[in-house]
């Protein structure tokens, strides 16, 4: 990364830009699928939509948590007993075997959205308040250099569009392949 240094406003603007349009695509993907299209899989090796929304949401719930030192919505909202799955409640998706994923048993679009949802909400909370400090801060030292916040959100954008773009994917694939059966 470089070392730019943007006014405060403006990277608060672009973060908020780019989380939002995660969270105006994902309703979209959800509304009207099936409860087949949500746990479809190309092949028992590959992830479900509905995994890789869940993982996306966890991901980013559980990544902004560490940014502001809060509770993640999983938890302080209920959703970890909502979703009922068969995961440690810590879990965020990363590193699960093909199992783990057939394991995903979810197949209510909403429950996906409104997962989302009130993760993009704190997520524009926590994003509003960070200033130059705050994006400044050591949120990771395990890695070298520390990581700090403001890499830690851009990172956390490049991975949840990547599992937005994938959701999508895989959605036209299995529609596709319904259509021509």
């Amino acid at each position: 990364m470089t070392n730019i240094q943007p006014p405060v406003e403006l990277a608060n603007a672009l973060l908020l830009d780019a989380f939002g349009r995660v969270a105006e695509d994902l309703p979209h993907l959800l509304d009207g699928l099936t409860p087949e299209e949500i746990r479809w899989q190309p092949d028992p090796a590959a992830n479900s939509i509905g995994w890789l929304v869940w993982h996306l949401s966890r991901v980013q719930d559980d990544h902004l948590a560490g940014v502001d030192h809060c509770e993640q919505v999983w938890t302080a909202a209920g959703f970890a007993e909502r979703f009922g799955l068969a995961y440690g409640v810590r879990e965020i998706g990363y590193g699960h075997s093909a199992a783990q994923v057939r394991a995903f048993s979810v197949t209510d679009a909403a429950l996906l959205a409104a997962y989302h949802e009130a993760v993009h909400a704190q997520t524009v909370r926590i994003v509003t308040a960070l200033d130059t400090a705050g994006f400044a801060r050591i949120v990771d030292e395990r890695w070298d250099p520390p990581v700090t916040a403001a890499v830690r959100l851009v990172s956390v954008v490049n991975d949840i569009t990547s599992h937005l773009g994938q959701a999508q994917y895989l959605l036209g694939l299995r529609r596709r392949a319904a259509a021509a059966s």
